[in-house]
């Protein structure tokens, strides 16, 4: 059989003793492992609120553009109701004016409610809207928390390269503001 077995370098191997016993590399590894889950779900839940908002903005407008419909029926409504009066004005006939009189009347009637109508979908396309824009708050706020968090990560991994110690208080720092701007959020 042929087998290719790897040799390590006595470089390679101090390397590895070394990095088995540095408490300060398995620690910053923890630290790094912890913050890029609180980073993943912070980067969820920025994301799961921009949907929303999305969504909500896009009722909004589809609600907005029936209450113009209805605007636009509603003109067309007043439109027909002149012209039956206009007719009924100039009918000799009383019959031909009853009648015009009457679909003047009922274009009246059917002009309130419709702008009942378009009164109502424009209200709901108001606070859909304004859903949305409270969904987008979180989102801004959880995007600079996932800012924080990216920097504590960087901060923690030079730490383990430039082997200085302070630079982990510069990383907990970050974390800390992160965390703490990801539970603002949602307050």
């Amino acid at each position: 059989m042929d087998e290719d077995y790897e040799v390590p370098s006595p470089h390679e191997h101090a390397v590895e003793e070394k990095a088995e016993h540095d408490g300060l590399a398995q620690k910053i590894a923890l630290m790094t492992a912890i913050l890029a889950t609180v980073g993943a779900l912070i980067s969820y839940q920025s994301g799961s609120a921009q949907n929303e908002a999305m969504f909500l903005k896009n009722e909004s407008i589809l609600t907005q553009a029936r209450a113009s419909d209805q605007w636009a029926l509603y003109q067309a409504k007043s439109t027909k109701g002149h012209i039956a009066e206009a007719t009924a004005a100039l009918a000799a006939d009383p019959a031909v004016k009853a009648h015009f009189l009457a679909d003047a009347a009922k274009e009246q009637h059917d002009k309130e409610l419709v702008k009942a109508d378009a009164t109502k979908l424009e209200q709901e396309s108001r606070e859909l809207g304004e859903r949305s824009e409270a969904k987008l708050r979180p989102h801004e706020r959880l995007a600079l928390a996932l800012t924080f968090i990216q920097i504590a990560v960087a901060l923690a991994a030079i730490t383990v390269l430039t082997r200085k110690r302070w630079l982990v208080w510069g990383s907990v720092v970050a974390a800390a503001v992160g965390i703490g701007t990801s539970v603002y959020a949602f307050l």
